[in-house]
């Protein structure tokens, strides 16, 4: 659908804010807390922005977008290239992230960038009137984005690096401390990530995360066959690229968005042969069951793998 750049704000240092209102109708589709859209920047190249704003409010969506200074193209091109009064084309939302919203307490992890999906968890849940904490934790005072929406609320704690008279953050007295009928979200640089994830096993499902880039390398050492059933074609992946440059050069239509393996929507379903998963999606169980992967950033462990497309 198509959508015009109402506004475009000064966040922080690398950091856009971008209201975005419907070109036709209204409203927008409504979303959930912790949704995303997708954004098309030109042919073959997207990319995922959270919702931040309030999802009561559907006549605008918000994101933010960091440049990354390794920018394939992304947020470089959303830098560079766009302006107030110009109209873009947005996907529909979609929900990898949820809220449990009925849960009896919500605690809201956040490094960087990761504030964003918080933002729409944070409205949701005061909405609603739900029991709720935030922890956002930042290098630097000019680097924290959207920092005025959380200062002053009681509930919110901020951790500002490179000021010592803020409060630490400490995840594991945090996770530990946590209620039982609290449920716990993370979102933020890989590190953090991994951190979150070794101390929150004891949470069990009321763990959640989301990351915004990878922590391993893409898998490009190509020397392996890709079987597609339904199509009968065997496609060979060679040096130097990935399973999804290979499938998109042979003309097979496949989802795709970040190439980092942290969206999804380049998931493929696997037959035969065991991948050689790289990606931030599937969960430890669904790697250890080989049935899927994701073409954008995994490549093989065995000298073919056949796909169920």
């Amino acid at each position: 659908m198509q959508a015009r750049i109402r506004s475009i704000r000064w966040e922080a240092d690398h950091i856009l804010g971008f209201r975005l209102e419907p070109l036709r109708g209204s409203s927008f589709p409504s979303f959930t807390p912790g949704a995303h859209v997708e954004v098309t920047l030109q042919p073959g190249l997207k990319r995922s922005y959270s919702l931040l704003n309030d999802p009561a409010n559907p006549d605008v969506y918000e994101i933010g977008v960091q440049l990354d200074p390794e920018s394939r193209g992304g947020s470089q091109h959303i830098h560079e290239h766009w302006r107030p009064g110009q109209v873009i084309e947005v996907s529909e939302p979609r929900n990898l992230f949820p809220l449990k919203e009925d849960a009896g307490h919500s605690i809201l992890i956040a490094g960087g960038i990761g504030i964003t999906p918080m933002l729409s968890m944070m409205a949701r849940l005061e909405g609603l009137g739900r029991s709720w904490e935030m922890h956002y934790a930042v290098r630097s005072r000019n680097r924290a984005a959207f920092l005025e929406r959380l200062e002053g609320l009681h509930n919110v704690q901020v951790t500002i690096d490179d000021e010592p008279d803020t409060p630490r953050l400490d995840l594991r007295s945090l996770i530990a401390s946590a209620p039982a009928d609290s449920h716990v979200y993370c979102c933020g640089p890989s590190g953090m990530l991994t951190a979150f994830r070794e101390q929150g096993g004891p949470l069990g499902d009321r763990m959640h995360f989301e990351y915004f880039s990878a922590d391993a390398e893409v898998a490009c050492d190509g020397g392996y066959s890709l079987r597609l059933k339904r199509s009968d074609k065997v496609i060979e992946v060679v040096p130097g690229e990935t399973m999804l440059d290979a499938l998109l050069g042979a003309g097979v239509n496949v989802g795709f968005a970040c190439f980092e393996g942290v969206c999804g929507s380049c998931r493929v379903p696997v037959i035969e042969g065991v991948p050689d998963h790289r990606d931030q999606f599937l969960t430890q169980a669904e790697k250890d069951a080989n049935n899927a992967v994701m073409a954008c950033c995994s490549g093989a462990r065995t000298t073919s793998l056949t796909l169920d497309i």
